[in-house]
C-alpha cells in the first residue's frame, strides 16, 4: 500500500536503561519481568517511568495548575507544521547558547515566515550527546526568554503550537525558574523534548506528530515522535 505522503522519520530516542538520559530528581527508569514465554507462555515486562522520561511532550498543567491536561487537548494539538532551526554550531561553542530572535529571523530570511501555530525545533546537536555524559549537564542551551516572547507577540505559535528541542526541554539548562516553560505552557501550546535523528527532519514542509499514552490528569507523556515528510 502507498502511503499518502513520503515517508515518516522517528523523531524518538530508544527507551533503554542502559542509555536514558533522566532529568535531575525525576523517577529511575527501570523495567520489571512479570512474565516469560517459557514459564507463562507469554512475554510482559512492568515499565517503571515518570511522564516526562526519555523523548515525550508535555502538556500546559506541567507547569500551570489551572492548565489543561493530557486528556483535555485536543487531537489537533498534536499534530503541527514543523519547522527545523538549526544552531548546531552556536550550541558547539557554546553549551549555554540561548537560542536568539536574530537566530530565527536569520531562518526567515531564507526559508519564509514561520507559520502561525507551528512546531518550532531546535536542532541544538544535543540529540547527538545521547546515551553520554555529556548530555547531562547543567550548561544545555535553550530559548531566550525574549525569543519566546517573540514568538508569541507575532502569532508564530499562536493558540496551539508547540517548542521542540533535542535537549531536556526548551529553557536554558542554567534556568531553574523555567521562564520560557512557564510562558510556552498556556492556551494549547505544548513542548517536545529530547527528540532525535533532527538530521533527517527537512528544514520546512513536514509536519509533526505526537504519539504516546494519552493519561487522564496527566502532565504529558513519553512520546514516539514522527516527522511527516511530504
Amino acid at each position: 500500500m502507498t502511503a499518502p505522503f513520503g515517508r515518516l522519520i522517528n523523531l524518538s530516542h530508544v527507551h533503554d536503561p542502559a542509555t536514558i538520559a533522566l532529568f535531575p530528581g525525576d523517577p529511575e527508569f527501570r523495567t520489571d519481568l512479570v512474565a516469560t514465554i517459557a514459564d507463562d507462555g507469554y512475554y510482559l515486562r512492568h515499565i517503571h517511568q515518570g511522564e516526562h522520561t526519555g523523548t515525550h511532550w508535555g502538556a500546559p498543567i506541567h507547569f500551570h495548575a489551572d492548565g489543561l491536561a493530557a486528556d483535555q487537548l485536543d487531537l489537533d494539538d498534536l499534530l503541527l507544521p514543523v519547522v527545523k532551526v538549526d544552531v548546531r554550531q552556536r550550541c558547539e561553542r557554546n553549551s549555554g547558547y540561548a537560542i536568539t530572535v536574530a537566530d530565527l529571523t536569520e531562518w526567515e530570511s531564507e526559508h519564509g515566515r514561520i507559520p502561525d501555530e507551528s512546531a518550532v525545533v531546535a536542532w541544538t546537536g544535543w540529540d547527538g550527546k545521547w546515551g553520554t555524559p555529556a548530555f547531562i549537564r547543567d550548561q544545555q542551551p535553550g530559548f531566550a526568554v525574549e525569543t519566546m516572547r517573540w514568538l508569541l507577540r507575532t502569532g508564530r505559535l499562536g493558540r496551539r503550537g508547540a517548542l521542540g528541542i533535542d535537549t531536556f526541554g526548551p529553557d536554558l539548562g542554567s534556568d531553574d525558574s523555567y521562564a520560557v516553560s512557564k510562558l510556552l505552557y498556556r492556551e494549547h501550546r505544548i513542548s517536545l523534548e529530547c527528540l532525535a535523528n533532527l538530521a533527517e527532519l527537512p528544514v520546512t514542509g513536514a509536519w509533526i506528530l505526537v504519539g504516546g499514552a494519552i493519561y487522564r490528569g496527566g502532565s504529558g507523556s513519553p512520546a514516539t515522535v514522527f516527522g511527516i515528510v511530504p
